[in-house]
């Protein structure tokens, strides 16, 4: 049944979606608890890691720095030029430049695997720019958007190390503490992990219903373009660089795939329900774009133009 519900998790973020866009009042009353649910999804993904994981950092670190430079390079600066390319106002601005200043999504590991893909190396790159992020979302956010509008580093960053960072470390810890008889329950976190996406996506939906149709055309455009453009690069990065064709599906799904959770949350805990709205677009955009590719890899050998 877990297994079920995280699969189709697209389906439950649209139904839950059009929910929250005609009654509303459910949804906005757990506004409080938004920073403790991330909190908890970020808890699961440290329960998760093993030593192995940052063991495949030390064996492959310059494979692993490459990736990370190109994840919080492509995406931020991509984002800053799509935006100011369909000339969105300041808050969505924040809001789209947020969403590319974000690590990889832990569900990149997942796509990777699917596609054939290098899955450790996925691991490696996701936990490397999560433990990176307090610094370099809030700092990459200040300097593409804060001539346009107020961004708040050192709150930012507190947030992140608060939401992101502790929870993550507590995680790891119980694992390592509990190691095996923690394995039996590890199925619920990824179950958490999209309860969290769904709420969050309602949420905000449930916040912006008053002007949620304005905003869509424009910033839906942008999100598709900028995951699209973040695949592509990533792809080609690799190449660049000479990696196999498992580390270029990887590098490509791992760079097109943002944490657009932790996007909406300090979005919406920094610059308003407005600013959120790029992050929740490109929840969609970026599942069904990966979901796609990983498909068509997944039915090609690997021995082929991929």
């Amino acid at each position: 049944m877990l297994s079920f519900y995280t699969k189709y998790f697209a389906l439950w973020v649209i139904i839950f979606g059009i929910v929250a866009y005609f009654f509303p009042a459910p949804f906005v009353s757990l506004k409080a608890g938004m920073d403790w649910f991330f909190a908890l999804t970020m808890f699961g993904i440290g329960a998760v890691l093993s030593i192995k994981d940052f063991k495949q950092i030390a064996l492959n670190p310059l494979v692993v720095l490459i990736g990370s430079c190109a994840q919080f390079t492509i995406m931020p600066i991509g984002a800053f030029i799509v935006a100011k390319s369909f000339g969105l106002s300041p808050e969505v601005t924040v809001g789209l430049i947020l969403t590319g200043s974000a690590p990889g999504a832990m569900a990149s590991n997942v796509m990777s695997y699917i596609a054939k893909a290098d899955t450790a190396y996925s691991v490696s790159l996701t936990t490397v720019s999560t433990l990176l992020c307090p610094l370099l979302t809030p700092g990459l956010t200040f300097l593409l958007a804060g001539t346009s509008i107020d961004v708040d580093f050192f709150a930012m960053m507190l947030s992140v190390i608060k939401m992101v960072i502790l929870p993550l470390a507590l995680g790891f810890g119980v694992r390592y503490v509990l190691k095996d008889r923690i394995k039996t329950i590890l199925g619920i976190f990824p179950a958490i992990s999209v309860t969290f996406i769904i709420f969050i996506c309602s949420l905000v939906i449930a916040l912006n219903r008053d002007y949620m149709l304005l905003l869509t055309v424009p910033v839906f455009a942008a999100a598709v373009i900028l995951n699209i453009y973040g695949m592509l690069s990533g792809y080609g990065a690799a190449k660049l660089f000479k990696m196999d064709i498992r580390k270029r599906r990887t590098l490509s799904i791992e760079i097109g795939m943002q944490n657009a959770g932790l996007g909406t949350v300090l979005a919406l805990k920094h610059f308003g329900e407005k600013s959120a709205v790029p992050a929740v677009i490109f929840v969609f955009v970026c599942i069904i774009t990966a979901s796609v590719t990983a498909e068509i890899w997944q039915r090609r050998n690997l021995t082929e133009a991929a």
